[in-house]
């Protein structure tokens, strides 16, 4: 898996070991606002989610890989491919780094130039976009460092602390194909 390497870090397929980790982010009600998750997860629901987390992406339309950065194997972050579309050759993409420490870390940034590099030569796709928040800065700062472009602003998009939040829409279109 090379493809999914990188210098400090690398991205690898959901293991059975990683319920409780996918448990305290998907539980994280400070992630809520920026994953659109609304009530908790049980661990049984998350235990059935990674059971068939082996199915290929063109089968589950999704993919949601752990960011590790040695090779005893626990997660640091999630990054993902969701909406996946094989048609029209594009996804949507989204990361969460579990803890502030490794926020700083170059962490995200080096996991989001991998999956941007697997999706557009593995998987051929002609685009991926992301949804953030304007008030993300950190998101946007890192999207916006690999290309994406704000092609639009959702008004009142996001009910988070009883306000209403616009949520930006980037892309990123693979110029190679």
């Amino acid at each position: 898996m090379i493809t999914l390497k990188g210098d400090s870090i690398y991205l690898r397929p959901l293991e059975p070991q990683d319920l409780e980790f996918i448990y305290s982010i998907e539980n994280d009600e400070n992630i809520w606002e920026v994953s659109n998750t609304q009530t908790p997860y049980s661990r049984f629901l998350i235990k059935q989610y990674l059971e068939n987390a082996h199915q290929d992406i063109y089968e589950a339309k999704q993919l949601r890989l752990a960011i590790c950065q040695d090779e005893d194997f626990p997660a640091i972050g999630l990054i993902d491919l969701f909406d996946f579309d094989p048609r029209n050759n594009r996804a949507g993409i989204g990361i969460v780094i579990q803890k502030e420490e490794n926020q700083r870390k170059n962490v995200g940034s080096e996991a989001l130039g991998l999956l941007i590099k697997y999706s557009f030569y593995n998987l051929n796709l002609h685009q991926l976009y992301a949804n953030i928040g304007v008030q993300n800065v950190a998101s946007l700062a890192l999207f916006t460092k690999f290309g994406f472009k704000k092609i639009g602003i959702k008004k009142d998009w996001i009910l988070y602390h009883n306000r209403y939040h616009d949520e930006a829409i980037y892309q990123l279109i693979n110029k190679q194909i």
